[in-house]
């Protein structure tokens, strides 16, 4: 309940900030970073309170509930969003001083937060579905935040994907709830001697693809690289950590605590959806290898590595969701890095192509080395965690146990390659390249934006050190 209470303060310091009129710009980024703070120390309090408590707060019927409480899955995905909140605020106020139409990007951004919030603190499907799309709604303005043919078409683009994603996973939550409308539940409500077992297995199906439209599926994806026209606090928080995590966390949410691993392990869906996330994995490293814009090939990278916990957890194991838990802190606090070092280069240089950046790391050190240091924890290099998550996956996903295991953990090989290649095509030419620009002197970005690149690298040199902590807390939350 306590987490729950947690998104009003945002919710309402949102709508409160339409009315406000601050006489200095200074003022508005005191109210919003003290909002963003307020409420992820908010958060941190219920998560360490260890509170399990569940409260009902509207019900429609016996089947539709609106209810909350907090479990080990739900600390996980809000713990993160709460962690990487407060950095990306500051991070907007610089990228966002010389951007239109500030006042309303920030109302919708501190909206998405108490969104987030809710939504994990869901404690049962009908209840996630609703904030699982109230956050799909509150984005929108910001993907179309630069009111040109472009955003408005990536906009559009993002409106079809996930709204569509949504009337199957709506499909889905009907025919669950005919049948069962219990809280999440680890180890899921189904059982084999369900009535219409068939249609209850048809109408996983459809909430896979429902929700696994916002973690960028095969072919579901096409969404996620256009929406990179949005400025990059979006695309890195929303992009490579709530909106996308959010699709990973309802995937999590259906198969281990709805339908439940046993309900589903053995079926042919379950075969059919492994191929699709496998080769969403190598798909999405591929195209990125392809891709020349620099957002859009972080993008691309993280259709592939949303894959890599889609794939995780349709192993149906609780070592998968172990593995799928990991991967999304390890790759979100990495991929948070990336996306902010390529908003630094694009707001002190106005470089948007890779092969622009020949040289650049010479006028911009502090940005380069956190771009180096973040992409060579995604490529895998020992010991940083991007190591530590992908030899869990593919332990996983070796242990499995049948060609469908062995196809997951090549998809991955054949993607930590890619990752290798996209990675060190940036940064080997921008330490090593002759420059193929005029500038000169320092070009890194201003306080703010420094800050945040400097604390969040030494985050990730933290958690690569606290890896197996991590990984063993994760295991317990998964029964592994």
């Amino acid at each position: 309940m306590y987490l729950a209470i947690c998104s009003l303060f945002p919710i309402l310091a949102s709508m409160a900030m339409w009315f406000l009129r601050f006489k200095k710009r200074l003022y508005k980024m005191i109210y919003v970073e003290t909002v963003t703070v307020i409420t992820s120390a908010s958060v941190f309090i219920a998560l360490f309170s260890k509170n399990q408590a569940t409260y009902e707060l509207f019900r429609i019927s016996d089947s539709f509930v609106l209810s909350f409480g907090m479990d080990g899955a739900s600390s996980v995905f809000i713990g993160l969003a709460a962690l990487l909140w407060p950095f990306a605020s500051l991070y907007a106020f610089e990228y966002m001083h010389h951007e239109k139409r500030e006042g309303k990007f920030f109302v919708f951004y501190t909206l998405a937060y108490g969104v987030t919030i809710l939504l994990s603190a869901a404690n049962n499907l009908f209840t996630m579905y609703v904030f699982y799309e109230c956050l799909t709604l509150v984005t929108i303005p910001l993907v179309e935040h630069g009111q040109n043919k472009e955003s408005f078409r990536a906009a559009r683009t993002y409106m079809i994907y996930l709204i569509g994603g949504a009337s199957l996973g709506f499909a889905a939550l009907v025919m669950v709830n005919a049948h069962h409308a219990d809280p999440f539940v680890l180890g899921g409500i189904m059982h084999e001697g369900a009535r219409e077992i068939l249609t209850l297995r048809l109408s996983y199906a459809f909430a896979f693809l429902g929700f696994a439209a916002k973690a960028a599926v095969f072919p579901l994806c096409r969404w996620l690289p256009k929406a990179s026209v949005a400025p990059t606090p979006v695309t890195a928080l929303l992009h490579a950590v709530a909106v996308v995590n959010a699709g990973v966390y309802a995937v999590m949410r259906i198969t281990y605590y709805v339908y439940g691993p046993s309900f589903m392990y053995g079926t042919y869906i379950q075969s059919i959806l492994l191929v699709m996330t496998a080769f969403t994995v190598a798909y999405g490293a591929i195209r990125a290898v392809r891709e020349s814009h620099f957002k859009r090939r972080l993008a691309w990278s993280t259709v592939s590595n949303l894959s890599y916990m889609l794939s995780a957890l349709m192993l149906m194991t609780a070592g998968g969701m172990a593995a799928a838990l990991t991967h999304m802190v390890f790759h979100g606090l990495v991929k948070i890095v990336l996306f902010f070092t390529a908003g630094a280069v694009l707001v002190c240089t106005g470089k948007t192509h890779v092969r622009e950046l020949h040289g650049l790391a010479k006028h911009m050190p502090i940005t380069f080395m956190s771009f180096l240091i973040a992409g060579l924890a995604l490529t895998g290099l020992p010991p940083l965690c991007g190591f530590f998550s992908k030899y869990m996956l593919i332990d996983e996903m070796l242990a499995f146990g049948s060609w469908q295991g062995i196809m997951c953990a090549c998809a991955l090989i054949v993607s930590a390659i890619c990752t290798a290649v996209y990675i060190f095509s940036v940064a080997v030419p921008a330490y090593f390249s002759v420059p193929e620009h005029d500038l000169e002197g320092n070009y890194d970005p201003h306080l703010p934006m420094k800050f945040v690149l400097i604390a969040l690298t030494g985050v990730i040199i933290v958690v690569s050190l606290n890896s197996g902590r991590i990984m063993d807390a994760m295991r317990m939350i998964a029964g592994a």
